[in-house]
C-alpha cells in the first residue's frame, strides 16, 4: 500500500469512504475525527445498502483518474450483501467493508492499519474479533508464563492450591460450589462439576449439608472429582469430622476453619499441607462479630494461630440490608492495611449477595468483581442455586478477566475485548431514517385465529432444546426438535404442518420466543411472555 505523510510526519493513509445520501453527514463527521487523509464519496442512493459491487464499479469510474491513483484503500458500506472484491480487481485498489453503521467508521479507521478487513464481511465483527483475540491472548500469555509465575509466587500473597496459583497478583480465581452435594448421585454430581467447569470454574467446591454429619459420603465423591476434573477440588463444612475425611481423601482446600473448630483441624491443614479458607467466626459457641473492628481483629488474631499453613482469608461478604455490606467491605479493605507485608489471599463469597438479591445477577457480578479487584481479593465463590444466578459461575470467569485486563492496562473496565454485554449494545449509533411516501396503518391486534386443519403444536423447551410437538386431532403424531427457532420451523414447513398464514406467524413469534429462553436462561411457557414488564411498576 501507499502511505501518504503529513507535515507532522505521521504516516498515515489515503482512503476512499464509499457512502449513501442518507448516511453520508454521519461519514462527512466522522472522516473530520481521524488522522487519515479521507475522501467521501456519496452515491446518488438514499440506502447505502442498496449499493452493490457493480454499481460501485460504475461509480468509481466516473471519478477523475488522477484522484484515484493517489488512493490507498476503498471501504465501502459493511451492509452490503455481496463480496466487495470485484471492485479490487476492476479498479486495482484494495477495496473492503466497512463498519454496518456508518457511526462506527470512526473505530475502523482508528484500528484500519492493524485489522485484517474483509471483502465479505462487515468490519462490526473483525474489531470485535481483533479485540477480543487481543484479550485473550494477554491472558494465556500470562497464565503460560511459567517463568513469571514463578517469580509472582515468591512474593507475599500468592500461593498454590494443588498446581492453581492464586494471589492478587494473578486473575481472581472463581471457585464454584455444588450445594448439597452429598445428596446427588455421582452421575448428576459430575454433570454439575463438569458444567461449572465448562462455565469458566477455576475451582469447584463440594458443598456439604449444615447441621449433619455426612462424612463417609465424602472419600467417593472427592475421588470422583480430582479423577475426572482438571482443577483444585475444596470442601465446605466446619465440621472437623467431615474436614478430616476430606482431607484424608485428598481434598485441594477446606472451606472452612474458625474459632470454634481449629484446634482439631490445624494439625490435619499441617500434616498434609492442605490450604484452608479461615473466618473471624466461632459458629461451634454461636458468635459472630458485630463490628467492623471485631472482624478485623478475630481474623487477624485466627490467623495468626494458623502459622505454619496456607490460609485464605474471607472477611464475610454481607447480604445487602443484613448486617451490612458496605461494613463487610470495608472490614475487607482494613484486613489488607493491618496485615501488611504478611498478607494472605482474600475470598470473596459473591453469592451471599447475588442470591440474596432479586435481580439479575450479571450485571451485580461484574460490579462486584470490580470491587473484589480493587479489594486485592483472589476467590470469588458462588453458587448457582436459583434460576435468577443461573450462569453465575460464567458471568465471573468473564468478569474475573475484564477485571484483570483493567488492572493490568491500568484502565477502566470498557473497551477491553471481553465484556458481560448481554441485553444492550455497548454503542448506539445515529438510527437513519428512511422517508417513505407510503400509506401508514396502526396495527391492532383484533385478527380472528381460526383453527389449522393441519394441526397445532405445542412448544417447551426439553433438555436444553426446543420441542415443538404436532397434535391431530387432539393426539399428538411427531415431535421436532432443534437448538434454534429456524431449524424447527423448516422443518415444520418441509412436512407441511402448517397450512395457514396466521398459524405459521404465532409459530415463528412462539419458537423465537422459546430460542430466546434458551439463550437467556429465561423459563418458557407458551402464549406468556418471557420478560415482565418492570417499567408498570
Amino acid at each position: 500500500m501507499r502511505f501518504l505523510k503529513k507535515m507532522s510526519g505521521i504516516i498515515l493513509m489515503k482512503i476512499l469512504i464509499i457512502t449513501g445520501e442518507l448516511a453520508s453527514p454521519i461519514v462527512h463527521d466522522v472522516s473530520l475525527k481521524t488522522n487519515h487523509d479521507i475522501l467521501v464519496h456519496v452515491v446518488n442512493t438514499p440506502i447505502a445498502a442498496f449499493l452493490t459491487p457493480k454499481k460501485i464499479i460504475q461509480e468509481l469510474r466516473t471519478l477523475p483518474e488522477k484522484e484515484l491513483k493517489s488512493v490507498d484503500m476503498i471501504i465501502t458500506p459493511g451492509l452490503i450483501r455481496k463480496d466487495v472484491s470485484p471492485v479490487t480487481k476492476e479498479i486495482g485498489i484494495p477495496t473492503y467493508k466497512g463498519s454496518t453503521d456508518a457511526a462506527y467508521l470512526d473505530i475502523v479507521l482508528e484500528m484500519v492499519e492493524q485489522l485484517d478487513l474483509s471483502t465479505k464481511k462487515s468490519a462490526d465483527k473483525l474489531i470485535e474479533e481483533e479485540q477480543r483475540r487481543r484479550a485473550f491472548k494477554f491472558i494465556s500469555d500470562f497464565e503460560e508464563d511459567n517463568k513469571n509465575r514463578k517469580k509472582l509466587l515468591k512474593k507475599p500473597g500468592n500461593i498454590l492450591i494443588a498446581d492453581l496459583p492464586v494471589g492478587e497478583d494473578f486473575p481472581m480465581r472463581v471457585l464454584a460450589e455444588i450445594a448439597n452435594a452429598p445428596v446427588l448421585t455421582h452421575e448428576k454430581l459430575l454433570k454439575r462439576a463438569e458444567y461449572f467447569v465448562k462455565s469458566g470454574a477455576n475451582m469447584v467446591d463440594i458443598g456439604m449439608i449444615a447441621g449433619e454429619n455426612m462424612a463417609s459420603k465424602i472419600p467417593p465423591m472427592v475421588k470422583l472429582l480430582k479423577e475426572k476434573l482438571d482443577v483444585p477440588v475444596s470442601i465446605d463444612t466446619l465440621q472437623s469430622e467431615e474436614i478430616k475425611v476430606a482431607i484424608d481423601a485428598g481434598v485441594d482446600m477446606v472451606l472452612s476453619m474458625d474459632h470454634g473448630n481449629y484446634q482439631d483441624v490445624l494439625p490435619l491443614l499441617k500434616d498434609n499441607k492442605t490450604p484452608a479458607v479461615i473466618l473471624p467466626t466461632d459458629y461451634k459457641r454461636g458468635w459472630v462479630p458485630q463490628s467492623i473492628e471485631e472482624r478485623v481483629n478475630s481474623l487477624i488474631d485466627l490467623k495468626n494461630k494458623c502459622n505454619g499453613i496456607k490460609v485464605i482469608a474471607d472477611p464475610i461478604l454481607d447480604p445487602i440490608n443484613s448486617r451490612s455490606m458496605v461494613d463487610s467491605i470495608i472490614a475487607c479493605q482494613k484486613f489488607k492495611e493491618e496485615v501488611k507485608s504478611d498478607i494472605c489471599p482474600i475470598f470473596f463469597g459473591i453469592g451471599n449477595v447475588t442470591e440474596l438479591l432479586d435481580v439479575d445477577s450479571v450485571g451485580v457480578n461484574a460490579l462486584l468483581a470490580g470491587v473484589s479487584m480493587e479489594l486485592g481479593a483472589s476467590i470469588l465463590f458462588t453458587p448457582e442455586e436459583s434460576g435468577k444466578t443461573r450462569g453465575s459461575v460464567k458471568e465471573l470467569s468473564i468478569s474475573s478477566k475484564m477485571m484483570f485486563l483493567a488492572k493490568m492496562k491500568g484502565s477502566i473496565p470498557k473497551d477491553l475485548g471481553i465484556n458481560l454485554l448481554v441485553f444492550k449494545d455497548k454503542r448506539q449509533g445515529e438510527e437513519i431514517q428512511e422517508e417513505i411516501d407510503v400509506p401508514e396503518v396502526e396495527g391492532i391486534d383484533n385478527y380472528n385465529f381460526t383453527q389449522d386443519p393441519a394441526g397445532s403444536f405445542r412448544i417447551k423447551i426439553v433438555d436444553g432444546q426446543i420441542m415443538a410437538v404436532h397434535y391431530q386431532k387432539m393426539q399428538p403424531t411427531i415431535g421436532i426438535y432443534g437448538q434454534t427457532a429456524k431449524e424447527v420451523y423448516h422443518e415444520i414447513i418441509k412436512r407441511e404442518l402448517v397450512s395457514r398464514v396466521e398459524h405459521a406467524a404465532y409459530l415463528g413469534q412462539e419458537l423465537q420466543k422459546a430460542e430466546d429462553s434458551l439463550k437467556l436462561g429465561k423459563n418458557y411457557v407458551q402464549d406468556f411472555p418471557i420478560f415482565q414488564k418492570f417499567m408498570e411498576y
